[in-house]
C-alpha cells in the first residue's frame, strides 16, 4: 500500500487553463437574432435579480426591471463586471464567468440600443 501511495504522489499532475477549457463552447451559438426577452433578460434573471433585485438590491444596483438593467448598463460597469474584466467587480459574485456565447448575446443587445423586444 504504502508503494503505491508512493507512486501516486510521484505521478506528475497536469493542470490545463486555456479559455476554451474553462468556458467550452458546443459550437451552436446563434448569434442572428437576439433579444432581450429571449437571450438577455432570462441569465439576468437567473444570475443577477437574486442579490440585485427586492427592496435592498446588493450595492444598491436593482437589475429587476428592463429599464434597471439599461440605466446600469448606461452607467458603464455592468459589461466589465459580468465579462469579469480586470478593475471590475466579477458579477455574478462567487460564481463562475457567463459562458462566452452568453456574454456575446449581451454585448450584441447592448451594441444593438438594448432594444426591450
Amino acid at each position: 500500500m504504502v508503494a503505491v501511495m508512493g507512486i501516486l504522489l510521484t505521478l506528475p499532475s497536469c493542470y490545463n487553463d486555456s479559455y476554451s477549457n474553462l468556458y467550452p463552447q458546443n459550437g451552436n451559438c446563434d448569434t442572428t437574432h437576439v433579444t432581450y426577452s429571449q437571450e438577455v433578460w432570462p441569465v439576468i434573471s437567473a444570475n443577477c435579480s437574486g442579490c440585485h433585485g427586492g427592496s435592498t438590491p446588493a450595492g444598491n444596483i436593482s437589475l429587476s426591471k428592463y429599464s434597471e438593467i439599461v440605466t446600469s448598463v448606461n452607467k458603464g460597469r455592468f459589461l466589465g463586471s459580468i465579462r469579469h474584466d480586470q478593475g471590475y467587480s466579477p458579477m455574478p459574485k462567487g460564481g463562475g464567468r457567463l459562458d462566452a456565447c452568453t456574454l456575446k448575446h449581451i454585448e450584441i443587445w447592448i451594441n444593438d440600443g438594448m432594444p426591450e423586444n
